[in-house]
């Protein structure tokens, strides 16, 4: 069983960078910098961008909106919401434990990590910041956006860590599926260990990045290692700085909108990240 999410709200300070004894080959995403060095992967071909931007984006132009509500309409079709049975039915679910407490943080958990994946996964966000679609890049963006949420649901008190354990969890089994996926097939606890050290040392880095003595660029250096970098150590062109900067306007408007989503919204997962279109936010 993995250590709870706890760990990141209240052990952060005792998180220490560690270097792997194992082979990095099939996922060679484990090169990072400072805080989650480990041993260079091998060297693989280049991969081919599944998703190539159709058109050249202006990135100086593209989040400098404002932050609002992220919250669905009641109308929206994009909606879950929870089922309102009545009658014989409703007392059968109600004694199955369906409405319990527990239940529909669950299943509110399924609802939040859902708009996650749909996030990460759309073609928009890697056409909008120029990003190969391979696996590092879509497990560094997952990890981005799990720490939006996660950090959002603390607002909200032990309630919103409980419901964020839950997320984690629902995570950690997708992060699963999505290594063996991708050709990983032995030794994948070892691999999972691994990741679970990424996530942990990102979560901490990002935290810091927002500290009030923390450097005004620090949130953009850390996602230019994060997610940009192969190695956490190239200096970026210029093409590259400004899709990190972009990116940091990004990180910093979601978390002020999630922040301005109500309670009710994000437990129920009836909230949408901003659309990454190709057009100025």
């Amino acid at each position: 069983m993995l250590p709870r999410l706890a760990r990141v709200v209240t052990q952060t300070s005792k998180l220490r960078s560690l270097t792997t004894n194992g082979s990095m080959k099939n996922l060679s995403f484990f090169s990072r910098y400072g805080y989650a060095t480990v041993a260079p992967a091998a060297a693989v071909p280049p991969l081919q961008k599944d998703f190539p931007s159709k058109s050249p984006i202006n990135l100086d132009k593209m989040f400098w909106s404002k932050p609002c509500s992220l919250a669905l309409p009641k109308d929206s079709p994009l909606r879950i919401d929870e089922p309102d049975y009545v009658g014989i039915r409703r007392f059968i679910l109600k004694l199955m434990m369906f409405y319990s407490k527990q239940s529909m943080s669950i299943r509110g958990a399924n609802v939040i990590y859902k708009r996650i994946i749909a996030q990460v996964d759309k073609p928009a966000i890697y056409d909008v910041f120029n990003l190969e679609k391979t696996f590092k890049i879509t497990f560094s963006l997952l990890v981005l956006h799990m720490w939006l949420v996660l950090r959002r649901l603390k607002e909200d008190g032990q309630e919103g860590v409980d419901l964020g354990q839950y997320v984690y969890e629902i995570y950690n089994h997708d992060v699963e599926l999505r290594v063996s996926k991708a050709g990983v097939n032995l030794l994948l606890a070892k691999w999972m260990k691994e990741l679970e050290r990424i996530f942990y040392g990102n979560v901490v880095a990002y935290d810091a990045a927002l500290l009030p003595e923390a450097k005004p660029n620090e949130l953009q250096i850390k996602l230019w290692r994060n997610v940009f970098s192969d190695d956490g150590t190239t200096t970026p062109d210029n093409t590259d700085l400004k899709a990190a900067q972009a990116m940091a306007r990004y990180v910093r408007r979601e978390l002020g909108s999630l922040s301005l989503t109500d309670k009710e919204s994000i437990f129920s997962g009836n909230f949408s990240f901003t659309p990454l279109e190709n057009k100025p936010l």
